[in-house]
C-alpha cells in the first residue's frame, strides 16, 4: 500500500498531477479542493494516498491530509460510490462542506454533484452520519469555503479547455462543463480558477 509521497511537481493537470520521487513519476488523481492547495510545479509537495487496484489499472488518489483521506475511505464504502464518484464529490465542494450537508440532511444540495441522483443522496446522508461519528480532527468539525487558488498563468482558450476536460474528468457531461465553464469566464482567469468558480455555480 502506498500511503503517502514526498516529491517534487513535474505537471499539473486538474485533476491529476505527476510527482517526481528518486526518478520515479507518480502520477496521483486529486480531488479540487485539494488540488488548489498544491504549490506550483517545480516545488516540493507532501501528499497522503490512496492505491487502488482493478483489473485493468492502479490508481493513485491524493489527499492533502488524513482527514480527508479518511473521508474518501468512508465515501468508498457507500454502496454505488467508487473512486471516481467520491472523488468528483469531493471536488464539488470541501470535505468540510460535505459533511455540513450530510449532517443538516442537504439532499437538494448533494444531488447538484455530477453523478449523484436523489438516491445515492439519500444513501450518503444516512450511512455517512454514522460513519462520521468515528472521524476525528478540526476538519470535521466546522465548514470553510475553499482555499484560494495560486498557479501560472494561462491564455484565456487554453484555461477554458483545461477547465472543460477537468469537468469531465470528474463526472460532467462535455455539454454541461462546457456551458458551466462559459457562465464563470472572465478574461485573464487561471484554468483551476475557472474550475473553482465553475463547481461552486453548479452547487
Amino acid at each position: 500500500m502506498i500511503g503517502r509521497l514526498r516529491g517534487i511537481i513535474l505537471e499539473k493537470q486538474p485533476p491529476e498531477v505527476l510527482i517526481e520521487i528518486n526518478g520515479v513519476g507518480y502520477e496521483v488523481f486529486m480531488p479540487m479542493s485539494c488540488f488548489y492547495e498544491l504549490p506550483d510545479c517545480g516545488q516540493e509537495a507532501v501528499v497522503f494516498t490512496h492505491f487502488v487496484v482493478r483489473e485493468d489499472a492502479q490508481l493513485l488518489y491524493g489527499f492533502n491530509n488524513k482527514q480527508e483521506r479518511s473521508l474518501f475511505r468512508e465515501l468508498i464504502k457507500v454502496n454505488g460510490v467508487g473512486p471516481k464518484l467520491a472523488l468528483a464529490i469531493l471536488s464539488g465542494m470541501s470535505a468540510q462542506q460535505f459533511v455540513h450537508a450530510v449532517e443538516q440532511e442537504q439532499v437538494s444540495i448533494l444531488v447538484k454533484l455530477p453523478g449523484v441522483g436523489k438516491k445515492t443522496a439519500e444513501r450518503l446522508v444516512v450511512e455517512m452520519k454514522d460513519r462520521f461519528k468515528g472521524l476525528n480532527g478540526d476538519l470535521f468539525n466546522n465548514t470553510t469555503d475553499l482555499p484560494p487558488v495560486s498557479s501560472a498563468k494561462n491564455a484565456d482558450n487554453d484555461a477554458e479547455v483545461e477547465a472543460v476536460s477537468a469537468l469531465v474528468a470528474l463526472g460532467y457531461k462535455p455539454q454541461e462543463a462546457s456551458r458551466l465553464v462559459s457562465k464563470v469566464m472572465k478574461s485573464g482567469s487561471e484554468s483551476e480558477t475557472l474550475i473553482r468558480e465553475a463547481l461552486r455555480a453548479a452547487l
